[in-house]
């Protein structure tokens, strides 16, 4: 998911929505993949956290997506997490295929684990709510997990002028629009994951900001991407540098990610992962 409140054409998505929103109040959430391409098995380690959350749909369905940062460790937002905790839901499970069917039952081939949100979720205001979380599955799904970056390194590609140079790949379930239509009648959602490119537009303390304005080439996350990862290089990169949190409404101009190279986000990984 991703906040800004949208209406989209997916089972209970509306109601999902505006209940998270009132969970992140102004931190936002996340999307699917716009303008972007079928990943195939490009980013494997890349998943769909799914939850029986919408009781129309019977079975799990996609509610945010995340990344496989270490053998049992999945990364996602803690606002996909802080809404299953507010509607009483532990039961979580991960897909990392490259189509997931919502209205399939069966748990074949889906990996069980338990989210941990970040304690201090929803302090800490827009500087930094501390908007991460993970999923410890409860067995390996056998897939080589993405890096991690190390301390600072997006500061560092500031400083050294070396940021607007760089290409960021961004990947995720989340809803999808192929044309540049306005509204919501835009936006189709069919359980694929997709995968884009974008161009940085600003660095702050605790967030990327990232274009994904189809008219100069960019595309990105939408509702159903949060948490999913934005990769620092080109669509082989396997280095995660920020996650897929919030942005405009239409989901055609800013992806607002939120960097794992600070020393904020570092501390809560560190308790789950070894750090570069």
């Amino acid at each position: 998911m991703r906040i800004p409140v949208l209406s989209a054409p997916r089972k209970g998505f509306t109601a999902v929505v505006l209940v998270v929103a009132s969970i992140v109040l102004t931190f936002g959430a996340a999307q699917a993949i716009t303008f972007g391409t079928p990943d195939g098995t490009r980013h494997p380690n890349v998943g769909a956290l799914l939850a029986d959350y919408d009781p129309d749909s019977p079975g799990p369905d996609i509610l945010c997506s995340g990344t496989l940062i270490a053998e049992r460790v999945f990364l996602t937002a803690a606002h996909c997490t802080a809404f299953l905790a507010s509607e009483g839901i532990q039961q979580v499970w991960v897909t990392f295929a490259p189509t997931y069917d919502e209205d399939s039952t069966s748990l074949a081939g889906l990996f069980a684990g338990t989210y941990v949100t970040h304690p201090q979720f929803g302090s800490g205001g827009q500087s930094d709510p501390h908007d991460i979380a993970v999923v410890l599955l409860q067995q390996s799904p056998g897939l080589r997990p993405a890096r991690l970056p190390t301390a600072g390194l997006l500061d560092e590609l500031k400083a050294g002028h070396q940021l607007d140079e760089q290409a960021f790949t961004a990947v995720g379930y989340g809803t999808a629009r192929e044309d540049k239509r306005t509204g919501p009648h835009a936006f189709f959602f069919d359980g694929i994951r997709r995968y884009a490119l974008q161009s940085a537009l600003n660095l702050e303390k605790s967030w990327l900001l990232l274009s994904m304005q189809p008219s100069t080439g960019n595309a990105g996350g939408c509702y159903g991407d949060s948490g999913g990862p934005h990769f620092l290089g080109g669509a082989a990169s396997d280095l995660i540098v920020s996650t897929t949190i919030t942005g405009d409404a239409m989901c055609r101009a800013t992806d607002k990610t939120y960097r794992l190279d600070t020393a904020a986000a570092r501390a809560f990984l560190g308790d789950f992962v070894a750090l570069p």
